[in-house]
């Protein structure tokens, strides 16, 4: 039987997931495993997630719908993705609601992306213009597989660490705490503008490593995007 993790009022946490992908789907599976209300939409809508529904208990709901109530919403969409999001995704969130961004700038799938090429976005603060909301960038160079299999209890040598940005520290610490009921490590990135150090092609990007790994990774990278992460 799932243990059932509670919110600040003692119930479950509410949580939106946007995007049934490798990442969202196993986010929805281990998350309502953890005993979390977890509802979560696609951009081909719900009745296209009655299997991933049955199998873990989620609610399938259209992407208008998936903050509604939530503390924490997943926006795990391809970046090219976002700008179509509904116009007021998020206006239905619950008080203090945190937005975590898992996306990934790919020019070979999104297209050129301005803000990132020509204004020196970070992507996810590219993300969080677009969405109108603070968003903390976490998951981004995580191996979906390993949100299924790399769990493990704190303290174990073997615990991954996550690398975690974002400005909002309340939002932060939130995520960091989802983070660690998931079963794995945190470390603080900094600030949204510091969070290309987390970006594809930096040393931490897909680097299963525990906490002085992903710290050591952070201080090493450089802020020049390698050649086959530009247009």
């Amino acid at each position: 039987m799932a243990v059932r993790r509670t919110g600040p009022e003692g119930r479950p946490m509410k949580i939106g997931i946007i995007g049934a992908g490798n990442i969202g789907g196993n986010l929805t599976r281990r998350l309502t495993a953890l005993g979390h209300d977890v509802a979560v939409a696609n951009s081909r809508g719900p009745e296209t997630l009655t299997a991933l529904a049955d199998e873990t208990g989620a609610k399938p709901v259209t992407v208008a719908e998936a903050a509604s109530g939530a503390r924490i919403v997943v926006v795990t969409v391809p970046l090219k993705a976002v700008p179509d999001l509904p116009s007021g995704l998020l206006d239905g969130a619950a008080e203090g609601f945190a937005v975590i961004d898992t996306g990934n700038y790919y020019p070979q799938r999104d297209g050129r992306i301005a803000g990132i090429e020509d204004d020196g976005l970070t992507e996810s603060r590219w993300t969080e213009q677009q969405l109108g909301h603070p968003v903390i960038k976490a998951f981004n160079g995580t191996y979906a597989q390993d949100i299924l299999d790399g769990p493990r209890p704190a303290g174990d040598p073997e615990r991954i660490a996550l690398p975690v940005a974002g400005d909002d520290e309340a939002a932060k610490q939130a995520v960091r705490d989802l983070i660690d009921e998931l079963g794995f490590d945190t470390v603080d990135a900094g600030g949204l503008d510091d969070s290309w150090r987390q970006q594809p092609g930096t040393p931490v990007y897909g680097l299963r490593g525990g906490v002085t790994a992903v710290t050591e990774a952070l201080a090493q990278a450089s802020p020049e995007r390698p050649t086959s992460f530009r247009s």
